[in-house]
């Protein structure tokens, strides 16, 4: 099975959020999809280990953000790599509380859906929720929406561990690798992993958007600088095999 062959199926970048009680969280997601018109119902695909699946499941609601193509990285980092257990994800973030009392992601979206669960189906790793949509709002019509094909491609994103989506890089046919060989001197050409999202650092390519240049060696990395992913810092990668 040629696992690429995936990466060929269309997917958005969402924000899906819940609130039971007075807890509240939300997560970056790459599934979410209607499934009728008459009523109006939304799908989405949630990991069973993910904090605002246990939410939705007490409280059997929830809301769906659109991100734009210009949201930032802070907010992507924070909704998908970090973990609402640890932090409160709505600090510094714009929201709004729609009617079912959800807290919905209005910061870095184009449009948002209030859902109220009708159907929810069991399939292994992943719980998919059917929610019909009691409310909805179009934030900015001139903005384009973030595909995952444009956060992979053109901000060198990758999925979190529990985003159905989610491929170990191992399986993965390495394209640039003879090229990269090809330019790589004798020594400290080390590549380095985060273990929170997984985002490699390949000397040869560098970070030029985090103002790295291409050959600069891991260690010769400034200490503040972070992660283009999820945003931690240099303490948080490791060397690879």
């Amino acid at each position: 099975m040629q696992i690429e062959a995936f990466f060929k199926l269309s997917y958005g970048l969402y924000i899906v959020s819940s609130k039971f009680g007075e807890q509240t969280n939300a997560y970056i997601a790459n599934t979410a999809f209607q499934v009728t018109a008459e009523p109006a119902q939304l799908a989405i695909s949630c990991s069973k280990n993910n904090y605002t699946t246990q939410l939705i499941e007490k409280s059997g609601v929830f809301a769906v953000s659109i991100l734009h193509q210009e949201a930032s990285q802070q907010l992507i980092s924070t909704m998908g790599y970090k973990s609402g257990a640890d932090i409160n994800k709505f600090e510094e973030i714009e929201t709004i509380q729609g009617e079912l009392g959800i807290p919905i992601v209005t910061d870095g979206c184009l449009a948002w859906f209030e859902c109220k669960v009708v159907q929810k189906v069991d399939v292994g790793s992943h719980i998919l929720y059917i929610g019909e949509v009691l409310e909805s709002k179009l934030l900015d019509e001139a903005k384009e929406p973030m595909t995952y094909a444009y956060y992979r491609e053109v901000k060198n994103g990758v999925a979190p561990k529990n985003a159905p989506t989610y491929v170990d890089k191992s399986k993965l046919v390495d394209k640039k690798k003879g090229a990269a060989e090809e330019r790589k001197p004798a020594s400290n050409m080390q590549k380095w992993e985060c273990t929170v999202c997984g985002q490699i650092y390949d000397p040869v390519e560098g970070d030029p958007d985090g103002g790295i240049a291409p050959g600069t060696a891991f260690e010769d990395i400034p200490d503040d600088w972070a992660c283009p992913t999820c945003g931690v810092t240099k303490e948080d990668f490791v060397p690879m095999d």
